[in-house]
């Protein structure tokens, strides 16, 4: 199985850069692990609402050019579903019987544009709170690495 982590931005921090090192080296033996860095659009401190909507356009089209044809889409948003590690984890199972990739996107700071949501084959939310953009790439390698912890039935999960 492979898991693509499709992503606008680049880590910034040495300690997000280490956490996600850590948990890519963690998922060797566990799936082929490719994170997909993509630039951000630059915009100004105050932008207009087209600007806006210009650069969620822009980075959910070159989204959109990382997506294999077959591949299983779950799209990270706010009006996704929120769903516990246990349930993640059963869903990853069920979905690499009829799938051989994932791709699981995080959008830049403003979003993911509506055609990129329909793409996909799964909205999830990390809920209700606000986190740093770049931590969310922690947060989510980390909940990956313990879907397939669970499926092992490793201590990994208490």
């Amino acid at each position: 199985m492979s898991i693509n982590i499709i992503c606008v931005g680049k880590l910034k921090e040495s300690y997000l850069r280490g956490a996600v090192d850590e948990y890519s080296k963690r998922m060797k033996t566990l799936c082929k692990l490719n994170i997909i860095e993509l630039n951000e659009e630059r915009v100004g401190d105050d932008p207009s609402d087209a600007e806006i909507a210009r650069t969620i356009t822009a980075e959910s089209e070159r989204i959109m050019q990382k997506i294999g044809k077959g591949d299983y889409v779950i799209a990270m948003c706010v009006e996704g579903k929120n769903i516990s590690s246990e349930e993640l984890s059963d869903r990853i199972e069920n979905i690499s019987m009829t799938h051989s990739t994932i791709d699981l996107i995080i959008g830049g700071s403003w979003g993911l544009s509506d055609a990129l949501k329909k793409r996909a084959d799964f909205k999830l939310s990390m809920g209700k709170m606000t986190f740093p953009h770049q931590l969310c790439r922690v947060m989510l390698l980390e909940q990956v690495y313990r879907a397939f912890q669970i499926s092992k039935g490793t201590k990994y999960h208490k």
